[in-house]
């Protein structure tokens, strides 16, 4: 007989965003864009490579080692991203102090990359099965602390460089980040199999539906679900990362603001992306995955078309920080719609398949925006291209919402469900 006792599901959400908050200092990147610059002798857009590497990465480590995770459990996996991650962070202060730019791209972009991956998808799957009544909520605590980070460490990257010097702030930073990843992962670990939370039955719950299967993440590949999801996430990802990406020196222009109060507006937009992340993954839960994506494309697709043409001040900022808000709840509702659409069996995996589209947006998104920017000068013709990609996303949403619904109908039947969409 097991009698072994259970650990609190709370702080196992609480080490997740221990992990996240730690790994998320990533959407912090463009206060480090002109000091680093500066030191290597380059143009914003060349420093801002480190940055897409290092998206790019997080996408591709999370695709590939996806079942790793699975098949070593989140403690391990939890301290080898928080071990990458922090020597990805030491390794950019080195290559400042030498002024090696490719060392910088290696670590910055490549080592600490990989650690993003692994630190990303380590806790979510582990958290869906801790929280079956609200994988919506849970997975969105864990992903807000993701955002939230730039409200911590925006400030504090900005203090350092002005106070210890460049490369000594990346060290500082390296070793905090490693310290909070690796003493978070130890506390995590899964439930047991088959765990339900004390009092809760599914069949009494109203809103209750059964997972629309529970399949390996191969066979999730072979269904047209998986890259309607991918789609749409790929198009949300990439025009969010790349206001994300430039969000500095955009604010400095646009609003005239100084670089210490474009640091603060940075440090307002990981408050949003993270309060995003718990806002919309929680109201998931009641208005459904499907109709809360076709939210968030619906109301993009007029703010980023509208967006340039904003004189007010306020009004600019609203319309940026509801945008912040519908990236980050992009993020934060993914994996318990995975859950939805896949069942638990390889959440990880599949969770980090999915991701893929994050490395390639993470390229994709910022490259469009600076190349069309640089030939056309005009932010209005660059964010009117992004709104365009937000009716494809729309697009692709409502044929997502058709097919679970006509699958529930078809459930209802009693009829039988073909794996492909």
């Amino acid at each position: 007989m097991n009698t072994k006792k259970l650990k609190n599901r709370w702080l196992i959400a609480a080490s997740a965003v221990g992990i996240h908050i730690s790994i998320g200092s990533v959407y912090a990147y463009s206060i480090m864009t002109n000091p680093v610059k500066d030191i290597f002798g380059v143009e914003e857009g060349d420093i801002k490579w480190a940055f897409k590497i290092a998206i790019l990465l997080l996408g591709l480590s999370a695709a590939f080692l996806g079942r790793w995770v699975e098949k070593v459990g989140p403690k391990v996996s939890g301290m080898t991203a928080g071990l990458l991650y922090g020597v990805g962070i030491l390794g950019s202060g080195l290559a400042v102090q030498l002024q090696s730019l490719p060392l910088f791209f290696l670590c910055y972009g490549f080592i600490g990359g990989i650690g993003l991956g692994l630190g990303y998808i380590t806790p979510v799957s582990t958290l869906v099965k801790w929280f079956p009544d609200r994988r919506g909520l849970a997975t969105g605590m864990a992903i807000m602390g993701f955002g939230f980070a730039a409200l911590i460490f925006g400030p504090l990257m900005q203090k350092l460089f002005d106070t210890v010097g460049v490369s000594n702030a990346f060290y500082i930073l390296g070793a905090l980040y490693m310290v909070i990843i690796i003493s978070s992962a130890l506390y995590i670990e899964r439930p047991p199999e088959g765990y339900l939370p004390e009092g809760y039955n599914p069949a009494e719950n109203k809103n209750f539906k059964a997972d629309i299967s529970n399949i390996d993440a191969g066979s999730a590949l072979k269904t047209t679900r998986f890259y309607y999801i991918w789609i749409m996430m790929f198009v949300n990802i990439s025009c969010g990362i790349a206001i994300i990406s430039a969000a500095s020196p955009l604010i400095q222009s646009k609003l005239n603001y100084s670089p210490m109060e474009a640091a603060a507006i940075v440090g307002l937009i990981g408050v949003f992306n993270g309060v995003g992340r718990l806002l919309w993954s929680g109201a998931s839960d009641y208005l459904g995955r499907a109709n809360t994506y076709i939210i968030f494309f619906v109301f993009q697709t007029f703010a980023f078309f509208f967006l340039s043409k904003i004189s007010s001040e306020i009004a600019f900022l609203f319309v940026l920080f509801t945008v912040i808000t519908m990236y980050g709840g992009g993020f934060a509702t993914l994996p318990a719609f995975l859950g939805d659409l896949f069942g638990t069996k390889q959440l990880g995996a599949i969770h980090g398949l999915i991701l893929s589209c994050w490395g390639l947006a993470g390229v994709v998104g910022p490259s469009v925006y600076d190349i069309v920017m640089k030939k056309t000068g005009s932010l209005d013709i660059t964010l009117n291209i992004f709104a365009g990609f937000f009716v494809v996303a729309l697009i692709v949403s409502l044929l997502m919402k058709r097919y679970i619904t006509q699958h529930h109908l078809n459930a209802e039947k009693g009829e039988l469900i073909p794996e492909k969409a």
